[in-house]
């Protein structure tokens, strides 16, 4: 594979890391609605990019799987920071606790699914992995959003940097790169039984 798909991503993903940082300001004040609709939004333009812009179509569809998932070890950041704001009391413990736990799970457990990458249970062990990782995450987002509409204030945390770049920049490539996993799988499935 040439390197244009690689560096049209890299490009891609920084104007919109820099894009990410200059929304903070706006979602300073953004509701929980507003803050969950940028999460499905962004989501959805990286999945259309994903199989709409060759050269990102193009990587995605060949990128080493193992890539995919060692990405979610930037969940145990944000798990172990989600569990910081809660003893600072900068978020509500309940979500705070939930959310923090489930990321560091999710990202501890990225390192043995892609230690066993090469073995024969490599694929179960992944599909389960993924299926893990898409709830926690979806139910992240949920929560954030319940929270949030119960409580705009509680939630500010998350509407401040650094952590407006996960509903910015962070959550929407989490989701779409488990989407991009179980494409990937299916896509594998359906040439093994052809």
């Amino acid at each position: 594979m040439n390197n244009n798909p690689k560096r049209l991503l890299t490009l891609v993903l920084l104007g919109w890391l820099c894009f990410a940082v200059g929304l903070a300001g706006w979602f300073h004040n953004a509701s929980a609605p507003a803050v969950a609709a940028t999460v499905w939004t962004l989501t959805a333009l990286v999945l259309i990019a994903c199989w709409k812009i060759g050269p990102i179509r193009v990587w995605a569809l060949n990128v080493d799987l193992r890539w995919l998932v060692l990405f979610h070890l930037t969940r145990l950041i944000a798990g172990i920071y989600f569990l910081v704001l809660c003893q600072r009391a900068t978020l509500p413990c309940v979500f705070a606790m939930r959310a923090g736990w489930g990321d560091i799970i999710v990202a501890v457990l990225a390192l043995p699914v892609i230690a066993a990458m090469r073995t024969e249970f490599a694929k179960t062990l992944l599909l389960i992995w993924n299926t893990i990782g898409s709830i926690d995450i979806v139910f992240v987002v949920f929560s954030a959003l319940r929270f949030g509409l119960r409580d705009w204030q509680s939630m500010h945390g998350l509407r401040e940097l650094p952590m407006s770049l996960l509903p910015t920049f962070l959550v929407p490539l989490i989701i779409a790169s488990h989407v991009l996993i179980f494409v990937r799988l299916s896509r594998a499935e359906s040439r093994k039984t052809a």
